[in-house]
């Protein structure tokens, strides 16, 4: 039995190292440095095709040529089914022929990895999509007059949700309910905790509970179902059946930023309450804005403006996100591209993808929707 490896000489030639041995066991601790394995079926302590089970177990995904008796394509057949990647007659090997078919076995393992693990990412990425699909929520807004648009994006490679969270629903009478919020850390425990939350949201918005008790209930929810001390920021907020005015709570969110309001673009900074899970009880205040009779309200998660500068001195800053979403948002009115703009400047400004989970809900108001 022989195990072989190889790399570039000096002159870019290939040098073949090759290593003797003459049972299964004393070939298993060299495996991890070879590249290739020329078996025969006939050793000491393997015969048939044990020998070739042991080392696939041992290396599985190693290239392994077996070496069979005269003529004995039975044998050969079944090392390949059983994982081999190619077998040669004892009788009819020859040194240019052993090179080649031990390097065709080497390739094709090769091509054989990266093809398999191009299938697994493939399968995860549509898994995580219905999963996502299944986990995002689907908002209940009927009102022609009023258009949701969303955006999320975790902010940690190959996760599938992360701890920010949005929801939105129009209840029986008329009013809009809508909240936003971002569960404190990074991880798998914070991602299943943001769901429960805005699971959580809807459910009691559903039952008719008034708006005072919500966040009450879903604190409670968040003190319970944590593994670990958390706490969530939050923005909710209740839009009026005439849509000329809303209520809001917020409990160490960043605020809302209200567009084409009467008295220009402004943040809807007043009564900033703590974040649910720091002061369990506390009261909380509401803060009543008009609007106009067209408007436009981006609500977002710091995702958007915690990136740092390519320099990593600073941080990017909400002022430097609220003067662009100032200057993108009225002058587009494609809203889906409006955000996915937002979001590419915001990466921009950071010398690449942002590093936290975002969440943004740009929530308008059109008249003219009822004649559309």
């Amino acid at each position: 039995m022989r195990v072989f490896s190889s790399a570039k000489t000096s002159d870019n030639s290939e040098r073949v190292v090759l290593e003797r041995v003459s049972a299964v066991a004393e070939a298993l601790p060299r495996l991890p440095r070879a590249d290739c394995v020329l078996l025969d079926l006939q050793l000491p302590d393997a015969v048939g095709l044990d020998g070739l089970a042991r080392i696939l177990a041992e290396a599985p995904t190693i290239a392994v040529v077996v070496l069979t008796g005269r003529q004995d394509d039975t044998a050969g057949i079944a090392a390949v089914g059983a994982g081999a990647q190619d077998y040669l007659a004892k009788d009819q090997v020859d040194g240019q022929l052993l090179l080649r078919a031990l390097r065709y076995a080497w390739e094709r393992g090769r091509a054989e990895q990266f093809e398999q693990r191009l299938l697994q990412h493939q399968l995860l990425m549509r898994e995580n999509a219905r999963l996502e699909r299944g986990l995002l929520p689907s908002p209940l807004i009927e009102d022609p007059r009023l258009g949701l648009t969303v955006r999320y994006r975790p902010g940690r490679d190959g996760t599938l949700l992360g701890g920010d969270f949005y929801d939105a629903i129009e209840v029986p009478d008329g009013s809009v309910r809508l909240i936003i919020g971002d569960v404190s850390g990074h991880g798998p425990d914070e991602a299943a905790l943001g769901v429960a939350l805005r699971i959580a949201w809807r459910s009691v918005v559903l039952a008719g509970m008034p708006m005072s008790d919500v966040l009450d209930l879903v604190e409670k929810l968040l003190l319970v179902e944590a593994i670990q001390p958390l706490f969530a920021t939050v923005c909710a907020l209740t839009v009026a059946p005439d849509r000329r005015s809303l209520r809001m709570t917020l409990a160490g969110h960043p605020p809302p930023l209200l567009l084409d309001s009467p008295d220009g673009p402004r943040l809807l900074s007043e009564n900033l309450g703590p974040p649910l899970g720091v002061t369990p009880g506390i009261e909380r205040h509401e803060l009543h804005v008009p609007l106009g009779r067209q408007w436009s309200l981006l609500l977002y998660t710091d995702g958007i403006f915690e990136g740092r500068t390519p320099d990593g001195r600073r941080h990017t800053g909400p002022e430097r996100m609220h003067d662009i979403a100032t200057r993108l948002l009225p002058e587009r009115r494609d809203r889906d591209e409006t955000l996915d703009r937002l979001i590419r400047t915001m990466d921009a400004l950071h010398g690449g993808p942002l590093d936290d989970d975002i969440a943004l809900a740009l929530l308008t108001c059109d008249p003219a929707g009822e004649r559309r």
